[in-house]
């Protein structure tokens, strides 16, 4: 019984799919992997600034590679989960503008938005890729259960976990954001 999830996690891993941003897939994990270090490893050449952002369980892998991304990555990355800060954009523009109100301040052409979302349709994270566009960022998208969501296809990349159970979609979301940051810190050795 309980091995019918680890099936289940490995199955939709499997199936998992990265698409660039004219809708084409990529053909083998190892290629989309590829491209998503080499686009992480643009941004930290270049020392622009990194964003995460997520809801709920998406926000807790958000804040987590906010401080993976900085300390094993060596990148610039930037959270907006400080509670000051989200209760009051929250407050003065409502909940749906947490994340893009924020970017419209600290944000600069050439820093990477990633934008993580199970579903890819909560507003916060939809209003937030929109001002990534205006203010010309790069976008990488996480989300999950049907790929006609409102994100998947925004992003110069795009990973798609084609089940509709949090708790899988989560769990390879996380370990594809930590695999890349991984390989960062092995290719150019311990950051701090």
């Amino acid at each position: 019984m309980y091995t019918d999830y680890l099936n289940k996690l490995m199955q939709s891993l499997q199936s998992t799919q990265v698409y660039s941003q004219d809708g084409t897939a990529y053909s083998s994990y190892e290629e989309a992997m590829q491209k998503l270090v080499e686009l992480f490893s643009e941004i930290k050449n270049s020392q622009k600034q990194v964003f995460f952002i997520g809801n709920g369980g998406s926000a807790a892998i958000a804040s987590h590679m906010t401080a993976d991304f900085m300390k094993n990555g060596g990148m610039k990355t930037y959270s907006l989960y400080d509670n000051s800060v989200t209760t009051c954009m929250g407050n003065d523009y409502g909940y749906e503008y947490i994340f893009s109100k924020p970017l419209e301040f600290l944000s600069n052409e050439g820093d990477l938005l990633v934008a993580i979302s199970s579903s890819g349709n909560s507003q916060n994270i939809v209003n937030a890729v929109s001002v990534a566009q205006n203010k010309r960022m790069k976008i990488v998208t996480f989300s999950g259960f049907e790929k006609k969501n409102r994100i998947c296809g925004t992003g110069v990349y795009n990973v798609h976990v084609p089940v509709c159970h949090y708790g899988i979609v989560e769990s390879i979301h996380n370990l594809i954001l930590q695999q890349i940051v991984d390989a960062i810190l092995e290719r150019d050795g311990e950051c701090l």
